[in-house]
């Protein structure tokens, strides 16, 4: 199955975003992706409040243009993520919506772990001013196998890795607006620490490059094998880049060294 990841420079113009993102797609479908995936906030990126700024329900204009595209292809399109309007609430969804070929959407996740630190002289950033906590791991089912959602700061959280991986996932999305500052040290290891332990496909479409009020995105969009392995990483550039997942190399990879099956749960709690 070949996966494509894209790498974006998202702004706060959802309409250049969008135009961005499908000549990004069609792109990636041309290159043979069945599946492809964008990267967080990928329809709009910056506004400090985006309830007055960008928020849409669901289904709206985003979830309906990633509808059109999965079908127009006959892909899944994964649709990074997405700031979700929430009626009755003061606050937004970071959400991500998955496609099917026809253009049906078979999941939504809403980002469980939000990213509220202070770095002096570096970053400053409380998600959980504007967000919503998600409450539920994710898993979607293709004719593939299963695969789960993750959303960029998740990636610390290895225990949610493990759900999503014991529930059946074979390859975890996870769709990143990651700083600059945290990026060149933990991007990369964070990442390939998650395939390893869990034997899995990483999938990580990332935003790059400065955006919004001076934040600035690592960039550095991967794709990861269940040895570790980065088989595809992506120039500072929006961009496409795309590998072949062997899920026979996978079981392969948990036949020779089992560690899912040597857990030992009863004595960790």
């Amino acid at each position: 199955m070949r996966i494509a990841a894209i790498q974006m420079n998202t702004q706060e113009d959802k309409e250049q975003n969008l135009a961005t993102a499908e000549r990004l797609i069609d792109e990636a479908a041309a290159l043979g992706a069945q599946m492809v995936g964008l990267p967080e906030m990928f329809n709009i990126l910056g506004p400090k409040n985006y309830l007055g700024n960008g928020a849409e329900e669901i289904p709206g204009r985003t979830s309906e243009f990633l509808s059109r595209k999965a079908k127009q292809h006959g892909i899944y399109l994964h649709g990074g993520s997405i700031p979700e309007l929430m009626i009755g609430e003061n606050k937004v969804g970071n959400t991500t919506l998955v496609f099917d070929p026809h253009g049906n959407q078979i999941a939504k996740y809403r980002k469980i772990h939000l990213f509220d630190i202070e770095v002096e002289g570096q970053v400053s950033r409380r998600e959980s001013d504007q967000f919503v906590f998600g409450e539920r791991p994710v898993n979607f089912e293709t004719e593939q196998g299963s695969f789960g959602l993750t959303i960029c700061y998740d990636i610390r959280f290895p225990e949610l890795y493990r759900a999503l991986t014991l529930n059946g996932a074979r390859v975890i999305f996870h769709p990143s607006a990651f700083t600059l500052y945290t990026g060149k040290d933990h991007w990369e290891t964070l990442i390939r620490a998650r395939a390893i332990e869990n034997q899995v496909y990483m999938i990580s479409p990332a935003q790059i490059g400065v955006h919004g009020r001076g934040q600035h995105s690592f960039g550095s969009t991967m794709i990861v094998d269940p040895w570790g392995t980065v088989i595809a990483r992506a120039p500072e550039r929006e961009c496409v880049v795309w590998a072949d997942i062997d899920f026979a190399a996978q079981d392969e990879v948990r036949r020779q060294l089992p560690a899912l099956h040597h857990r030992r749960p009863e004595v960790y709690l």
